[in-house]
């Protein structure tokens, strides 16, 4: 991959958004066959408050993730998802940033994440971009596969 990654809120209705969402759902069950998940459709996220970050190379959607409004001077990044031939060409960074651009559009002041700890790429991703532990926020509760971070809306 060449071409450089573009990061715009989209449209959740699309087919290579919900491709996208689909493989998110896919990599879930394969990481925690056992635990509780929450498939996510493409419509749920088509609501005022939530933003889907739909990362393009070439105009191919190869990333998303969901930036949501909790309306506590907080946004919930969910669902970052990097499709397997964009891995390791820093879609998934592009994504983050994107994240906190869209976060300070918004005036939020922290960013906060629910990631499952059998995830060690996105571990990983979220530690390189200063994410740091904290406990569980609504509507999650502790569960041993589930970790929770947060990191400060750069200013």
């Amino acid at each position: 991959m060449t071409t450089a990654v573009t990061i715009r809120v989209e449209t959740p209705l699309q087919d290579d958004v919900s491709a996208l969402l689909s493989l998110a759902d896919a990599v879930a069950a394969r990481l925690y066959p056992d635990a509780p998940r929450r498939p996510i459709a493409p419509g749920s996220l088509a609501v005022p408050g939530n933003h889907l970050l739909v990362a393009r190379v070439a105009g191919e959607a190869v990333g998303l993730c969901a930036v949501i409004e909790r309306g506590d001077g907080m946004v919930e990044l969910k669902r970052l998802i990097v499709a397997a031939q964009a891995s390791g060409h820093g879609v998934g960074s592009a994504l983050v940033q994107g994240a906190e651009a869209q976060a300070r559009r918004l005036g939020a002041r922290t960013i906060v994440l629910e990631v499952g700890i059998r995830n060690d790429e996105a571990r990983a991703l979220y530690r390189r971009a200063g994410f740091t532990p904290r406990g569980p926020f609504p509507p999650y509760r502790a569960l041993p596969v589930s970790l929770f971070l947060e990191r400060a809306v750069p200013a």
